[in-house]
């Protein structure tokens, strides 16, 4: 009879077995073993555990579907922020991307990875030890989604890696259905009658995020991993990555699956030459792909390009060329915005473009109709804006039939019958009742939405039945809702009436950039938002300002500026902030000082390597105190905060002089600040407290790859 320590030493040598075949079938796509005999190992393995259940690991290949249905996922912070891609369209757009490059590494000549642009689902995969143990969706590249247990079924998402990889590793990668299992996998729903996925990338998206883990791991899902957000503790002898090239290199060894057709190029010309050819080619590939990504190779040239709040300096997406179809416009009806915009939509024959189905289509305004002659009943070329947005690209007016009838654009609005105006100037026509229930409706749900003031279940369904009840007029309306008024509605019982209230209520403690960006004042976006909150701190001083003072703001250009003078100057404005502050809405950041009226006032810092605190939380401590964080190390910085395992912003600052701190005096430091010393020079450090890279205490060598945003 097997005694257990025996069982136990043959399922580990089981365990490394499947790995290493696993490594060379999905990796190096280079088995060694048939499919039976691989089988027949997985197979002794899953008998010895059944055997021994006290011998079943969390990392064990049999572990690939287990797990119970999850009845949430629950928010993952990332390391660091999992950033966008500027785009470029075009050859020349590919060159100006490496003309900026040289301009900012002061013509220094970059080498070039590229690679195929999956078009999948970003994750992020943690390793601890070698073993993985966290993975989670991008989400708002801030804070993603927990959804280990379906990525535990992934076949190429290593549950161990191999000998070699750091201590701690975090990873990012794409998953996504191969162009076979998503073309099987609609078959299955057709038969079965349920509606096909669009395309492989929703398909994916919905297989990741499945409550049951079985279900993820019948869709046969793949996963390319193409970057290291975070590395800490090489084996001795080990050096962490110089470049890109080597990155890929080294991710392949520890066992993840890379993809086999990214390439280093020397120059732009063979960049724009692999982007012609992947153009040409996407349709031959086994996965989908939109694009090509480009990156500066050489990881210290990354650091020193930087980064944005949105995208890295040192990458760009090559977009391809927009597929087009062909189809017949059946109707044209116009829809009201929040700003009382009036936009025409096409409503097409239905057409299959660029993996799914498209039945309407945005035609911008008026202008855009008559400058290309657009009629009712016309045969139309469409396409997606960045594979995307259906628009009309064209219309075949050899094949126009006298029934095809001119759109006039209407002087009224559709919804409430006010006058449509189109100001000198502008290119659209604006409903000027600001009372109108389409405008109502779309100012709530933007309010409501997950970038504003992230109130989960007051969708567009739900907003139409309170506008029907007359129970709200505006945004201000919802914070006097009880749960007694909403359970009368339909399909809205008591529990779901107390959880909308809730949510509601939970809303008036959102920051205050949330909170300008939900008001929907014309060209403030996001960004221009943080910047406003970071700037003023609060919304009545951001109602004060002058056109001169709001410019003074980095990144508000005059647009924007006299868009906000005008919106507060508005007597519906203030009328309308003052129940918002009646209902208890937060409009001022506590006990964070305005831009420029801090302690820290005019200090740039620039973090790097790993804190006991969250990153997150030390940038918000240095907001508080007037200072602002910057994502590269210039002439400019006035202090660097070196924690563990530092990338190569710390050689930058010991180039540039720039004083380094490590975590115990940047914690003093804020403290001095916070207790009214003035932040200047060494004065505000305290004696000693920018201690010298290297020093005791100071932040030693790190492994070049923990602080960045790869893509």
């Amino acid at each position: 009879m097997e005694t257990k320590e025996a069982a136990a030493a043959r399922a580990a040598e089981l365990r490394e077995l499947i790995r290493r075949h696993d490594y060379r079938y999905y990796v190096l796509d280079d088995p060694e073993i048939t499919d039976a005999e691989y089988d027949a190992l997985m197979r002794e393995l899953r008998a010895i555990e059944e055997r021994f259940p006290e011998l079943v690991t969390p990392d064990s290949p049999t572990q690939r579907v287990a797990g119970q249905p999850s009845p949430a996922f629950a928010p993952v912070r990332h390391p660091v922020p999992l950033l966008s891609l500027d785009n470029a369209m075009s050859d020349e757009a590919l060159r100006e991307f490496d003309a900026r490059v040289r301009r900012r590494l002061e013509g220094e000549a970059p080498a070039y990875v590229v690679e195929p642009k999956i078009d999948g689902l970003s994750v992020a995969l943690t390793y601890e030890g070698g073993r993985f143990v966290r993975g989670s969706t991008r989400g708002d590249g801030e804070v993603g989604e927990d959804v280990t247990p379906n990525l535990r079924t992934i076949a190429t998402i290593p549950a161990a890696l191999a000998p070699g990889a750091p201590a701690r590793l975090v990873v990012r990668g794409e998953v996504f259905m191969p162009v076979a299992a998503f073309e099987r996998l609609n078959e299955a729903r057709r038969a079965a009658g349920e509606p096909p996925f669009a395309n492989p990338r929703n398909a994916a998206a919905g297989s990741v995020r499945q409550l049951d883990p079985s279900v993820t791991a019948q869709r046969s899902l793949d996963c390319f991993v193409y970057a290291i957000l975070a590395a800490e503790g090489f084996p001795e002898g080990a050096q962490p990555p110089a470049t890109q090239w080597e990155a890929l290199a080294a991710l392949r060894s520890w066992g993840f699956h890379v993809n086999p057709d990214n390439r280093r190029c020397a120059t732009i010309e063979e960049v724009v030459a692999a982007c012609r050819e992947w153009a040409a080619r996407r349709a031959e590939l086994p996965y989908a792909i939109d694009g090509v990504v480009v990156k500066v190779d050489a990881l210290r040239q990354q650091e020193e390009l930087g980064s944005t709040s949105h995208s890295p300096r040192w990458a760009v997406a090559y977009k391809f060329p927009a597929e087009q179809a062909r189809t017949r416009v059946l109707d044209i009806v116009v829809s009201v915005g929040r700003t009382g915009a009036l936009t025409p939509l096409a409503i097409l024959e239905p057409v299959r473009l660029a993996g799914s189905t498209v039945s309407r289509a945005s035609l911008h305004n008026e202008d855009y109709i008559r400058e290309k002659d657009l009629r009712v009943g016309d045969w139309v070329v469409i396409q997606k804006a960045g594979d995307v947005i259906p628009q009309v690209v064209a219309v075949d007016a050899a094949a126009r039939t006298a029934e095809a009838r001119p759109f006039v654009m209407p002087d009224r609005c559709p919804v409430c019958g006010a006058a449509a105006v189109r100001e000198e100037g502008e290119a659209v026509r604006r409903c000027v009742n600001t009372a109108c229930p389409a405008q109502v409706r779309e100012r709530i749900l933007h309010w409501a939405g997950r970038a504003a003031m992230d109130i989960d279940g007051l969708g567009p369904a739900v907003v139409d039945r309170l506008l029907a009840a007359g129970l709200v007029r505006d945004v201000a309306d919802l914070y006097r809702l009880r749960a007694e008024d909403l359970a009368s509605l339909e399909r809205m019982g008591p529990k779901s009436a107390e959880n909308l209230v809730a949510r509601i209520r939970e809303s008036l403690e959102r920051p205050l950039a949330r909170l300008i960006f939900a008001l929907g004042i014309r060209h403030v976006g996001e960004r221009a938002a943080e910047l406003l909150a970071a700037h003023f701190g609060d919304l009545d001083r951001l109602a004060r300002a002058t056109v001169e003072e709001l410019t003074a703001v980095p990144e508000i250009g005059e647009t924007i500026a006299r868009s906000i003078v005008t919106y507060f100057a508005q007597p519906e404005t203030a009328a309308f902030i003052a129940r918002l502050k009646e209902a208890g809405v937060r409009t001022a950041e506590p006990g964070r000082a305005p831009a420029g009226e801090g302690p820290l006032s005019g200090k740039t810092f620039v973090l790097t390597g790993t804190l006991s605190m969250p990153r997150r939380e030390a940038e918000e401590r240095i907001a508080a105190l007037g200072g602002r964080v910057s994502g590269s190390v210039s002439r400019r910085t006035d202090y660097v905060v070196a924690g563990e395992n530092p990338g190569s912003k710390l050689e930058r600052a010991r180039e540039l002089g720039v004083p380094v701190l490590d975590e115990a005096a940047f914690v003093a430091l804020l403290e001095e600040a916070r207790a009214g010393r003035t932040a200047g020079g060494g004065d505000a450090v305290g004696a000693g407290a920018a201690r010298p890279a290297g020093a005791p205490g100071a932040a030693g060598e790190g492994n070049g790859g923990n602080d960045r945003a790869d893509l």
